[in-house]
């Protein structure tokens, strides 16, 4: 789905979201409230300038329109794969990134995001991934890793991660995995604007994903060894 398709079905009362070389920025009006919208589209890999400009509308956002709820509309192909990036440090843009993100969160913006298009890696990992809660689109392509590079970093055979993500959510793509998993909250079909609505509603910061993998038996260790941790504390 084109952003501007995806903007008119989700802000129906209009909003100012515009496109500066892949990266979305802008407010909209969402049940008789004013919300920020930053997020990327074309599959655009997270390099230095679109880490930092995101960062930076972030921190005028916390400045400027203090607990405004912040929408992240994610269509990425993960972190630029090029050696000027990885020279000038790009995991640390990319973690600054994050960081705002977290610091919204706690002076009291809901932050949410949706999964519109492409996230992948650590373009995900640090904008979908740092949200109070992901959504995503049916036709959406959810995954850290493909499978092919799975294999040659593990050095498991592909055709034995193959036969794995058969029915291991964690070795497979796509939304349906991930809400398994815990990751997304829910996929969003029919009426975008309200399921907004109600996203937003519902927000309130606490980390549901090791819970949700667990009832939805896609992740079924992570939350009895964080309950085993917090009584050994």
């Amino acid at each position: 789905m084109e952003w501007q398709q995806l903007a008119a079905a989700l802000f129906p009362a209009g909003h100012t979201v515009t496109e500066t070389d892949h990266f979305l920025s802008g407010s909209a009006q969402v049940d008789g409230h004013t919300i920020a919208v930053i997020g990327t589209t074309n599959h655009a890999p997270i390099g230095i300038e679109i880490a930092l400009a995101q960062a930076q509308t972030i921190l005028t956002i916390v400045r400027e329109q203090p607990q405004r709820p912040i929408l992240i509309l994610v269509d990425t192909q993960g972190q630029r794969l090029r050696h000027r990036d990885e020279m000038l440090g790009i995991n640390s843009y990319m973690a600054h990134l994050g960081k705002c993100i977290e610091l919204a969160r706690c002076r009291g913006h809901k932050v949410i995001a949706l999964v519109y298009d492409q996230a992948l890696s650590g373009g995900f990992i640090t904008s979908g991934m740092m949200a109070d809660a992901c959504y995503a689109l049916p036709e959406s392509t959810i995954r850290v890793m493909g499978l092919p590079a799975m294999a040659r970093i593990t050095k498991v055979p592909l055709e034995r991660l193959t036969e794995l993500a058969k029915d291991n959510p964690v070795f497979a793509p796509g939304p349906d995995n991930y809400l398994r998993m815990g990751g997304i909250e829910a996929i969003w079909e029919g009426d975008l604007a309200q399921q907004l609505v109600e996203a937003l509603a519902n927000a309130n910061g606490s980390d549901r994903r090791a819970a949700l993998g667990l009832a939805r038996g896609g992740r079924l260790l992570a939350q009895p060894v964080i309950e085993a941790v917090l009584r050994a504390a």
